[in-house]
């Protein structure tokens, strides 16, 4: 008899052992899977999270290609404007100068010989070709070489009637030089030395432009105001008045 009970003891002792380790076994898969549910939201999350950024990252680089589209077109119109505006200035130049009459400095008056007369005296021909010369050089975009014209020809001619034109263009090609600083200085000269010329209005115009590239918003309006009240009735005057209402 005793040998019976304690055969079914150890049987039971077996089964209890078995039973618990099935449970063991569904608790760690349940883990697993719980585990495994766990890891692929994260994952899942995380793709998301990618793709919204790859999103994102794709609407800001169509974006910067778009803006920098249009800062290559605005550059170009302006360069173009800029072009068109020289283009003019140029023709306009080459057609007043065949109006006015060539020569140099004050010619010396009857009576007068020697010295007087030879330093009054200027050589028409050599004058215009190095006029010529400067305003070649910056036709071809030679705008240092021209700026070095432009200044000898302006001190050696200071009483011609090329003068201010040259003056004038001084300036110009020290814009194109990106040096607003001596370019405002060169045509202040035209705005006070040559105040009668033609070119004091395009000056002033020239000035405004400089004085806002640089910055000084408050010296470029009162360029253009002073453009208006001077030379009411000059062409830039048109543009400043344009730029005037638009500040």
């Amino acid at each position: 008899m005793r040998p019976v009970r304690i055969a079914l003891l150890i049987a039971a002792l077996g089964a209890a052992q078995a039973q618990a380790g099935m449970f063991d076994d569904d608790e760690a898969r349940r883990q697993i899977a719980d585990l495994k549910a766990k890891s692929e939201a994260r994952f899942d999350q995380q793709a998301k999270s990618q793709l919204t950024l790859a999103d994102q990252i794709q609407r800001q680089s169509e974006e910067i290609a778009r803006l920098r589209g249009q800062v290559e077109t605005l550059t170009y119109e302006l360069e173009t404007a800029k072009k068109r505006q020289q283009d003019f200035y140029l023709d306009l130049d080459t057609r007043l100068r065949k109006l006015e009459p060539q020569g140099g400095g004050p010619v010396a008056v009857d009576g007068e010989k020697g010295a007087n007369s030879a330093a009054g005296a200027t050589d028409p021909a050599r004058e215009s070709k190095d006029y010529e010369a400067a305003l070649n050089n910056f036709k071809g975009g030679k705008y240092k070489e021209a700026s070095w014209g432009f200044a000898a020809f302006v001190q050696k001619y200071p009483d011609s009637s090329l003068a201010p034109n040259a003056q004038f263009w001084l300036g110009n090609a020290f814009i194109a030089q990106r040096n607003c600083a001596k370019a405002i200085e060169a045509h202040s000269v035209v705005t006070t030395k040559y105040a009668e010329s033609a070119k004091a209005p395009d000056s002033w115009l020239a000035m405004a432009t400089c004085q806002q590239e640089m910055g000084n918003a408050a010296a470029a309006k009162r360029s253009l105001e002073t453009l208006v009240a001077k030379y009411p009735q000059a062409p830039a005057a048109d543009t400043a008045r344009d730029r005037l209402k638009k500040k």
